[in-house]
């Protein structure tokens, strides 16, 4: 007798992974494992987003934080959305300069794929400020190329979203940076083709 698949998929970011804004809880991650669930994919899911968290942040971090999370055995995945902090401005400075929110995805990558764990990597969304926009723009095309590289899976949000009417709305009338639960439906609906033919065995 075959025994039942112990798929765990770990959820690694910032505030967005998190699902900030939503009065329903579950962010775009939780209604993707929601997805899988109705079309009888069972997953053990763990929500590691912290909010303000950069690139680095989640490279300082993931290592300690997922290994507690591991199990022999167990098929386990890796999903990781960052880049939106990155390209805010501090005292006049840009957090995290887009060389080095690069590198510091293709380490975590380079890492996860020393850990044995597959990684989908779903790009960073517009927010309300075009200078912002601008520059997460650019930084997930840079992502798009570091995942090609890695040979993992990727998903461009920001293009899709900036043109969505709900997402933009409740972004603009949140705290200009976050949706609601339709926003985040949005944005799910953007990963959820590419999620599926990931998670399915």
């Amino acid at each position: 007798m075959t025994s039942p698949r112990d798929l765990r998929v770990l959820a690694l970011g910032d505030s967005f992974v998190a699902g900030v804004g939503d009065p329903d809880g579950r962010g775009w991650f939780g209604r993707l494992v929601s997805a899988a669930g109705r079309r009888g994919v069972a997953t053990t899911a763990y929500n590691l987003g912290v909010r303000r968290d950069t690139t680095g942040d989640v490279l300082a971090r993931w290592h300690r934080e997922v290994a507690v999370r591991r199990a022999p055995g167990c098929d386990e995945r890796l999903v990781v959305s960052v880049g939106v902090n990155d390209c805010t401005v501090e005292n006049g400075t840009q957090r995290v300069a887009t060389e080095q929110s690069v590198a510091d995805l293709a380490r975590l990558l380079a890492d996860a794929g020393e850990a044995g764990l597959p990684t989908f990597v779903v790009g960073p969304p517009p927010i309300a400020d075009a200078e912002v926009n601008r520059r997460v723009v650019e930084l997930s095309a840079r992502f798009r190329d570091v995942c090609a590289d890695a040979g993992a899976p990727f998903v461009e949000v920001v293009h899709d979203l900036v043109r969505d009417e709900r997402w933009t709305a409740e972004v603009r009338d949140g705290d200009g940076a976050h949706p609601g639960a339709g926003g985040y439906e949005r944005l799910a609906a953007v990963v959820l083709p590419a999620w599926l033919g990931w998670i399915r065995p």
